[in-house]
């Protein structure tokens, strides 16, 4: 008698937010990576830096925000219009992307 093969299990361990449209040049750069912690955990990454307690960005992931992934990604769309790439905003990116 054979053993029965198991279900595959899809998990996702993370999502991109970002205020710039797919398929726009300069999106990558103004991205927030949700991702996977641990568990239920997640976290919030842009180009390198951890959303803290704070709300500040910083290089350290230990002191990164770690929440459910509900809070995760509402944290991540209210700070994806903030995110500023060498001094660029969303907005300047958008017309950036608009003259091209």
């Amino acid at each position: 008698m054979s053993t029965p093969t198991p279900e595959p299990v899809v998990l996702a361990t993370e999502y991109t937010v970002s205020c710039l449209p797919n398929g726009h040049q300069e999106r990558h750069h103004f991205e927030i990576t949700v991702e996977r912690w641990r568990g239920d955990l997640w976290r919030l990454k842009h180009a390198g830096y951890y959303l803290t307690v704070p709300g500040e960005w910083s290089p350290d992931r230990q002191l990164a925000v770690h929440a459910d992934l509900d809070t995760s990604l509402l944290l991540a769309r209210q700070e994806a219009p903030k995110v500023t790439v060498n001094g660029y905003t969303v907005a300047d990116a958008l017309k950036m992307g608009a003259g091209r």
